[in-house]
């Protein structure tokens, strides 16, 4: 049976991808930080016994390497980087900008993501598919910045995208591929009651992009309809 790994599963996009990978018959690691509070996703295990749920507090990297440990025999076929967080939804953007925040959004968007990769490699190494699935944002796009704003959530993400081309040329010797991926505008607490998908439609696109993935594709940037999206 295949395995994967999602991190903040406890709402949104990655509930969906832990709800839509345990109903295929996927083993499934779903990291959140408080579990204890995560009631939907605890129902969810309670329905798929498959379904692990693990706290992971995705800024403390000592954590990370804690978690490896506990499933340090383990083979990971899919890692899935979700967690992130959006701060400029509420900020009062360019001219008040906090910086300690935006330190902060960098190692959750940023810095996390790699730190996950680099540590579950030997994971990675043992699984069958090989494959890593970072959630981006069309909003990480130079080319399509004509307006501005978000400046704290548009770079943590161009960074993550540059980070994570990097790490996609580095494992393509281990057979390890990277995918770069747009959900769309979802409803979900960051994309707000007014966005255009549910999380199930975002998250039906997206499993579709990842299995149709091929080596060629890794180091990409690509939306939930499998289009492949401008730096």
């Amino acid at each position: 049976m295949p395995s994967v790994i999602v991190t903040g599963s406890c709402q949104g996009l990655g509930l969906e991808f832990c709800r839509q990978y345990a109903a295929a018959g996927w083993r499934v690691l779903a990291t959140c930080l408080a579990p204890d509070t995560a009631d939907t996703l605890t129902q969810l295990a309670a329905q798929f016994p498959r379904v692990t749920v693990l706290a992971l507090d995705v800024t403390d990297f000592a954590a990370i390497d804690r978690l490896a440990e506990s499933v340090a025999t383990d083979a990971i076929d899919l890692l899935i980087c979700n967690a992130g967080v959006n701060p400029d939804n509420a900020g009062p953007g360019f001219g008040s900008l906090d910086y300690g925040a935006w330190r902060e959004v960098l190692t959750i968007n940023t810095l996390a993501p790699v730190k996950l990769v680099e540590t579950f490699l030997p994971h990675l190494k043992r699984g069958r598919r090989r494959q890593v699935a970072v959630i981006s944002s069309c909003m990480s796009s130079i080319a399509n910045n004509q307006s501005g704003g978000y400046i704290t959530y548009r770079v943590s993400k161009t960074a993550l995208n540059a980070s994570m081309r990097s790490v996609a040329v580095d494992l393509q010797p281990h057979g390890i591929s990277v995918l770069l991926l747009h959900p769309g505008w979802v409803r979900t607490s960051m994309g707000g009651p007014d966005a255009t998908l549910s999380p199930e439609e975002s998250i039906t696109g997206l499993r579709r992009v990842i299995e149709a993935a091929s080596p060629a594709q890794s180091g990409r940037l690509f939306d939930f309809e499998g289009k492949e999206m401008p730096w």
